[in-house]
């Protein structure tokens, strides 16, 4: 039986650039060693958070190298391999199990915006290119436009290695048949534990990654009312990350914080100057201080 490698706190690793839009690998394995060390439990490298769509594989994989490194093995570490083009996903997913990876983080096909079995036989299709690799579902309907709904993924659960799902739909939160559940949204994070979910693959966690490991110790611990409150007082640091598109915020505040450069590959760019102030501002409300 292959289990879910991710519980806790999995933060969703930005991925760091030099000035010339390259990667800076050295920057990336010390933003690894952090936050390893401020309560992550384990890591997703090449994920939404990480600009995925504008790294090419030898990029991601190149990451995956860095951080698993880093890890030694002490920490799941999870590769996004997913795209809209099977054959692509396919691919990548067999190469990041061939190099180590702990698991996969496969989204919906975006754009092309396929039907209930076109969906199906996707994630099939990957799953059977490593099928002794943990695959996490990765739900994002504010993304890629097709949401898959909660009967749909239980269905999915019977492909033996689909082992959890990240659910970024937060109108759907709720405990599936034969998954692990895991909050997609910083925001989500207290409602998917009071669903029974194992944890969250988080943003926020870059800043507050103690704190989100508190929350889900205090929920696990039955300790509903401290976890609300905590909760409520940690909203301020999830605001934050929101000022504007994902992973804008958290590189700006990744850069004020003095832990590595905020800068982005196009179509992304940095954060204005009233965009910082107020993610600074909101940080300070919630806590964080530089």
């Amino acid at each position: 039986m292959i289990l879910n490698p991710l519980t806790g706190v999995v933060t969703a690793m930005a991925t760091v650039f030099d000035e010339d839009g390259s990667l800076d690998l050295i920057s990336t394995a010390s933003l690894a060693e952090h936050l390893l060390a401020n309560g992550s439990d384990g890591l997703v490298v090449g994920g939404t958070t990480g600009e995925s769509p504008t790294l090419d594989d030898e990029e991601k994989l190149a990451l995956l190298e860095c951080v698993l490194g880093v890890a030694g093995g002490e920490a799941p570490i999870v590769l996004g391999t997913g795209s809209n083009d099977t054959r692509h996903s396919v691919e990548l997913t067999a190469r990041a199990a061939e190099a180590g990876a702990t698991g996969a983080l496969v989204v919906t096909p975006y754009y092309n915006k396929p039907n209930r079995a076109g969906i199906t036989a996707h994630f099939e299709a990957v799953a059977a290119a490593a099928p002794e690799l943990p695959i996490i579902l990765y739900n994002i309907p504010a993304r890629v436009i097709v949401n898959v709904s909660p009967d749909h993924l239980a269905e999915l659960a019977a492909i033996p290695n689909v082992v959890a799902v990240k659910q970024a739909n937060d109108d759907e939160i709720g405990p599936i048949e034969g998954l692990d559940l895991l909050a997609g949204n910083d925001s989500g994070l207290l409602p998917v534990m009071e669903s029974g979910g194992v944890g969250g693959i988080l943003v926020a966690s870059h800043f507050v990654g103690n704190q989100m490991r508190d929350l889900i110790d205090l929920c696990l611990d039955g300790e509903t009312e401290r976890a609300a409150t905590l909760d409520a007082d940690l909203r301020p640091v999830y605001d934050a990350m929101s000022v504007t598109v994902n992973p804008i915020p958290v590189k700006a505040a990744l850069e004020m914080a003095g832990i590595c450069r905020a800068t982005m590959r196009l179509p992304m760019v940095e954060a204005t100057s009233d965009e910082k102030a107020e993610i600074a501002e909101l940080l300070e409300k919630g806590g964080v201080t530089f």
